[in-house]
């Protein structure tokens, strides 16, 4: 029975993930609607929820077509890497005490590794596309990707420091006195804009702009593959909303209810406020994004790692 339960965490882990991936579809559409006072989705199915398997069925069935000018092998690799990454994330990823797949001792490092090789999907996407707006997209995404991937690693520091540990699990057990988003707010507010800018969500979907890239570096794709596209964005953005519960307010700890209750309550907070970022703000230019992260996020991030730093070793 011991060894079965790694595989019963691994099987729990995919269909939780995978099914809220497909339901926030739902969710996102009802949360805009009732923002921006419209109906939003609501005949088919009880409070419009038939309509995720409506769209699931149109989706898989729609041609799965490959461009005559694309590179095949990379085209058809490259909506996989996104699913794939992001769910391998997750393994690190504590739900409660003790149920995780791997809780390692430099789990941290191993999460923003994960997470960041997502940019070779955008990439592969657009380049294999052999379309302009395709491979202008993904030179956006990747430049995006890997600028805001460092403001990411940096925000996380201070709180790796007041930790003591790279181990997800601990950091969580570290914040039972005070959540971390009380020392690190500001730690707090740079992760929250990096990980929008490194999923690529609204308003920093420059590199999908519809406006300007028609639909960035997945202008050619369709059916399945564009699909792909679709359930790995809801699953970053899923990982990014944990990994806030997780390293400022607590993961698992609240009084009263079971800890994967508290978890799971507020990485759907999370999951929300992301939602009405896209209801709320207008997209800025890309020469505007880059520029914000590389004179604004930059210093402030170094910043806080030097007052954090200074702060823990003037205690000690």
């Amino acid at each position: 029975m011991r060894n079965l339960f790694p595989l019963l965490i691994i099987a729990v882990v995919l269909s939780v993930v995978l099914n809220l991936a497909a339901g926030l579809i739902w969710v996102e559409r009802r949360l805009l609607a009732l923002w921006q006072d419209r109906y939003g989705p609501n005949r088919v199915g009880p409070f419009g929820l038939g309509q995720v398997v409506a769209d699931s069925v149109k989706m898989f069935t729609k041609e799965d077509w490959v461009p005559p000018f694309a590179d095949k092998p990379v085209f058809v690799l490259a909506p996989a890497i996104i699913v794939a990454t992001a769910l391998l994330s997750f393994a690190v990823i504590p739900f409660a005490p003790g149920f995780v797949v791997a809780d390692l001792d430099i789990g941290v490092l191993v999460l923003l590794a994960l997470s960041s090789l997502g940019v070779y999907s955008v990439v592969l996407a657009g380049w294999a596309s052999n379309n302009k707006y395709a491979l202008l997209g993904g030179v956006r995404a990747a430049a995006q990707m890997l600028s805001y991937e460092v403001f990411l690693g940096l925000s996380l520091l201070g709180v790796v420091i007041l930790a003591g540990s790279f181990r997800i699990s601990q950091i969580v057990e570290a914040q039972r006195g005070m959540w971390f988003v009380v020392p690190q707010f500001l730690g707090f507010l740079l992760f929250l804009i990096a990980g929008v800018a490194e999923t690529r969500r609204l308003p920093f979907d420059l590199a999908e702009a519809e406006s300007e890239l028609i639909a960035g570096f997945h202008s050619e794709y369709s059916g399945m593959k564009f699909g792909m596209f679709f359930v790995g964005e809801y699953i970053g953005v899923t990982l990014i909303a944990a990994s806030i519960a997780l390293f400022f307010f607590g993961g698992w700890l609240g009084p009263g209810l079971p800890g994967a209750v508290w978890f799971a309550g507020k990485t759907m907070f999370f999951i929300c406020l992301f939602i009405l970022l896209r209801a709320a703000l207008p997209r800025p230019r890309f020469d505007q994004l880059m520029s914000w992260g590389w004179k604004v996020m930059l210093p402030l991030a170094l910043l806080n790692l030097l007052v954090t730093g200074a702060v823990v070793l003037a205690r000690s």
